[in-house]
């Protein structure tokens, strides 16, 4: 993989460098936010790094210009040493793919790295998806509920995928964070998180939330003319 490294702390920069270096991934690092966006935006990455308290322009601000002004996919892998909902929210609201908590095991970055980019680059389908109101064009990503659009972070489009191709049917928790992430998270938060802000895109832009919690079982979208 080719990888961007946005962080300022030199020790942590280096160690990741080393480490991937070593591990035959092609590495470029950015100790600032204005830099780092300059660099993922010019050259093409398999996958960034970034951290959230950068100079210049905080990590956070990085990303949503990278997916919302330039309309770069590229994985984004947050690295942080905050470990509230809050942060992890505003950081997935501004399209980050998945978060590593500091200190962090550098063979979990590696591994995390590995299994987004391997999303990233998985099956693609050419056919448009229809329940409902609610449309999704996998080709483009365009997403459309009761005539409005909608803007969505990767993960909750892969989330959204998933749901719309077996409406009705009720996904685990474990099946959905195997499919989207490519393995069961440690704790719920991850999911939760993305369902948030799916769940609330969704119900500003239809009026109604398709997505129904199935409590102790998992979640399942359904249409407006179905029963809740």
């Amino acid at each position: 993989m080719r990888v961007l490294i946005i962080e300022d702390d030199p020790a942590i920069a280096a160690n990741l460098y080393d480490f991937l270096e070593a591990r035959g991934h092609s590495v470029d690092a950015a100790a600032d936010g204005v830099t780092g966006l300059h660099l993922a935006v010019t050259h093409p990455f398999d996958s960034i790094l970034l951290d959230l308290g950068l100079p210049g322009m905080d990590g956070a601000t990085l990303c949503r210009k990278l997916r919302e002004e330039a309309h770069v996919d590229t994985p984004v892998l947050m690295l942080t040493a905050r470990d509230t909902l809050d942060d992890k929210l505003r950081g997935f609201e501004h399209g980050a793919d998945d978060y590593v908590v500091k200190p962090f095991a550098l063979k979990e970055v590696e591994a995390r790295l590995l299994a987004l980019h391997k999303r990233y680059t998985g099956k693609v389908t050419s056919r448009a998806l229809e329940v409902g109101e609610l449309t999704l064009d996998p080709r483009t990503l365009a997403i459309r509920f009761a005539g409005a659009s909608v803007k969505l972070p990767p993960k909750c489009i892969r989330l959204l995928e998933m749901l719309m191709r077996e409406p009705g049917r009720v996904f685990s928790r474990k099946q959905l964070e195997s499919e989207v992430w490519g393995d069961v998270q440690e704790t719920s938060d991850t999911l939760r998180s993305h369902m948030h802000i799916l769940r609330r895109a969704l119900t500003q832009a239809g009026g109604y939330d398709p997505i129904e919690t199935v409590h102790g079982l998992g979640y399942r979208l359904l249409s407006r003319d179905q029963d809740y």
